[in-house]
């Protein structure tokens, strides 16, 4: 794939005027692409976020960089902006990505009873609507979406092919749902009873409040009863289990395949790593963070990093790993030390079997 490109290209002054900060170099510089500091070349913009990427600059070729602080020793326009990253993206937001005309309502919708939809829709081929549906304003529907009755889908939403938002769910606005990703499927309930597992009917739904983010093939399961609740801002990634009955807080970041068991409630501003794995009825607190495969089987006040399995606050967790690298050692040890004292207590019960000797009594002369 090329880089991003412009038809025209933009100043540098231009882009001050979206991102900010201070220009160093000739503000009437011109960029037409985006790229990373290995691939750019005379055209592009490119961005050091930090001291540490100096090291692996090499040879710069870029027309302009957004930067963290001048770097004199670059000949080469720059932007000193508090975050490199967030002007870049900011930059890429505003002139790179190309605004889409709406495409209106295919032929192919089918469509139940009372469905509603808001102006300028942009809903592509075999997308099926459930009834009463509401579709708000500016939202795409690519082919395959599958929107089930009572369900509501917020203002510039977006979900691609061949997602699926189940009966009863509610998104908010700017949503977006990425291809394979179902929201709504029943929840893992059953009660057993005489060797059979019988099924708990879930009734609830699922409520994705706005400026949510779910990755390709998540899934969210709809709640027993009431709802299950993705809040506002939260980011979740590939691959990701949500299970009925949980709450993940505002602003949240869910890495590819966690898994999350029922009725867990998280709070807002957490970072949970990938392959991480939180058991049914806990609560972690806000701005805790999980690392990767950390096994979370109990609940955690907030403020924290959270390692290992059973997860643990990560100083504790850094040391347990310590000490595995030394348990064949410490098993080695303890085993001479058995055997040390078992040889120590032979000796001690040899000893008090022997009979012991009766001192004769003189009388004293006189």
């Amino acid at each position: 794939m090329t880089a991003p490109r412009l038809p025209s290209p933009v100043t540098l002054s231009e882009i001050h005027e979206v991102v900010g900060g201070t220009i160093h170099g000739n503000e009437r510089t011109q960029v037409s692409e985006l790229a990373s500091l290995r691939e750019a070349n005379p055209k592009a913009l490119s961005f050091i976020a930090n001291d540490k990427v100096l090291k692996t600059t090499g040879d710069l070729r870029a027309a302009a960089l957004l930067v963290h602080r001048h770097l004199p020793e670059f000949a080469i326009p720059q932007i000193v902006v508090g975050n490199p990253l967030l002007a870049y993206a900011r930059v890429a937001q505003k002139f790179f990505v190309r605004p889409t005309a709406p495409r209106g309502i295919a032929k192919d919708l089918s469509q139940g009873a009372d469905v509603q939809i808001g102006a300028d829709p942009s809903i592509w081929p075999f997308v099926t609507l459930g009834d009463r549906v509401t579709i708000g304003a500016r939202v795409t529907l690519y082919p395959g979406v599958f929107v089930g009755s009572d369900s509501t889908i917020g203002d510039d939403s977006v979900l691609y092919p061949n997602a699926v938002v189940r009966e009863g769910c509610s998104l908010g606005a700017r949503v977006i749902v990425h291809s394979g990703t179902v929201i709504g499927s029943d929840g893992f309930g059953y009660v057993q009873h005489q060797g059979r597992h019988h099924k708990i009917p879930q009734l609830g739904g699922v409520v994705i409040e706005d400026d949510v983010e779910l990755g390709a093939n998540v899934t969210i399961d709809r709640a027993t009863f009431g709802r299950t609740v993705i809040k506002r801002g939260t980011k979740v990634d590939n691959l990701v289990q949500i299970a009925h009955n949980v709450t993940v807080g505002e602003h949240s970041i869910v890495v590819a395949q966690v898994g999350i068991a029922g009725s867990t409630t998280i709070g807002h501003h957490v970072m949970i790593g990938g392959q991480a794995g939180l058991s049914d009825h806990i609560n972690i607190g806000d701005q805790v963070m999980i690392a990767a495969k950390a096994g979370v089987n109990r609940s955690f006040e907030s403020n924290q990093i959270l390692s290992g399995t059973p997860a643990m606050p990560h100083e504790r967790a850094l040391k347990v790993q310590a000490v595995i690298h030394h348990l064949p050692v410490l098993r080695e040890l303890v085993r001479s030390l058995e055997q040390r004292v078992e040889t120590l207590e032979k000796r001690s019960n040899n000893k008090s079997a022997r009979p012991e000797r009766v001192k004769s009594i003189r009388p004293r002369k006189k």
